[in-house]
């Protein structure tokens, strides 16, 4: 529920609550949820600036740096980190400017590739043999990028542990998307890999993904920073392209992945994520267009099918509004308390 300040207002003309005392709680909450990312000019330049030195240190590193070397690479990315912490500590933890320090800490999170493939090109080490420069870390999979992957992985749990800041798990939730891609030379111990491997490996590290932001989500309020919703997203994306890129397969099968993003749909009401709704829905338009332009093209009646249940799904979402209290109160007295523990708290 989002409360504006007309809100409270309307509540004094109502008699519910007096004009000194809308504007004390308006003031309260105000302060109280200063903190929190707010979409306003300073929250914009914070997150944007942050963005643009990200990618000055990562897709937009050119051939020059590797003129460094390995060691200079490293060195560089150390001291980078080093400032960025530093800055980012006397930020968030001295004048209580907690989005502005909190980027910091990702800034230096993201250095972390950076850091570690300047080691392992001074020492000379690789998984599978040499990978090419780094600017190649962002375009083509190899299993000689897990070793960053899973630094940056180290890392941000590492600052998430001291810095309760949300955007920390950005870094984190990309690396994993970038590992369930380089995993799958890994596991087939080969460079050479079938597209199918390639979309098995990330269906099932997109599922663990999603059970491991599941977890999270139950564990910790929205209110106090949404943690989840990074690990969610690229576990989302790296699971349903996945699944929906997988090779040819019969009608039994596309119904079946159909009703899988149906269940995307459900879990987004159930979890209240709308980042499941987004990809549920997308399956299923992409499902209806399958049947629409190859099952039915020449049906005459199955536009006129789908406009009625269309229609039907809005008047059951009518119905829904209208009664909406007396069903949460009849899923509050039949659900079982084991099965409200599986929802998340908010």
């Amino acid at each position: 529920m989002k409360i504006y300040k007309e809100d409270l207002s309307w509540a004094a003309s109502q008699g519910l609550i007096t004009e000194a005392q809308a504007d004390a709680l308006w003031q309260a909450l105000s302060h109280r949820s200063g903190d929190r990312p707010q979409f306003n000019f300073a929250n914009v330049a914070f997150y944007f600036g942050a963005l643009v030195v990200i990618s000055a240190m990562s897709w937009f590193m050119n051939l020059a740096w590797e003129s460094f070397g390995g060691g200079g690479m490293f060195l560089l990315a150390s001291i980078y980190t080093f400032c960025f912490v530093m800055a980012g500590k006397t930020l968030y933890f001295h004048q209580n400017m907690k989005i502005p320090g909190g980027l910091l800490f990702a800034i230096a999170v993201c250095m972390t590739p950076l850091a570690i493939y300047g080691l392992q090109r001074w020492m000379g080490f690789w998984i599978q043999g040499d990978p090419g420069v780094y600017r190649n870390y962002y375009v083509w999979i190899k299993g000689s990028w897990f070793l960053m992957e899973l630094g940056t992985v180290i890392a941000g749990l590492i600052a998430l542990k001291f810095v309760r800041f949300p955007f920390l798990t950005a870094p984190i939730a990309f690396s994993l998307y970038f590992m369930s891609m380089d995993l799958t030379p890994l596991l087939f111990g080969k460079n050479d890999f079938t597209w199918e491997q390639r979309l098995l490996v990330s269906l099932w590290f997109g599922i663990a993904c999603i059970v491991v932001a599941y977890l999270i989500d139950l564990r910790t309020r929205r209110r106090d920073g949404d943690f989840a919703f990074w690990l969610y997203l690229f576990g989302l994306l790296a699971f349903w392209f996945g699944m929906t890129l997988m090779g040819n397969s019969n009608e039994w099968q596309k119904f079946i992945y159909c009703l899988i993003n149906l269940g995307l749909i459900l879990l987004s009401v159930l979890l209240k994520r709308k980042v499941f709704m987004v990809f549920g829905a997308m399956g299923v338009f992409g499902y209806l267009g399958h049947l629409a332009y190859t099952v039915f093209k020449d049906a005459l009646l199955f536009p006129f099918a789908l406009t009625v249940l269309g229609i039907s799904i809005i008047y059951l979402g009518v119905l829904y509004q209208r009664h909406s209290r007396a069903i949460e109160h009849f899923c509050d007295r039949f659900l079982p308390q084991e099965l409200r523990q599986l929802l998340p708290r908010d």
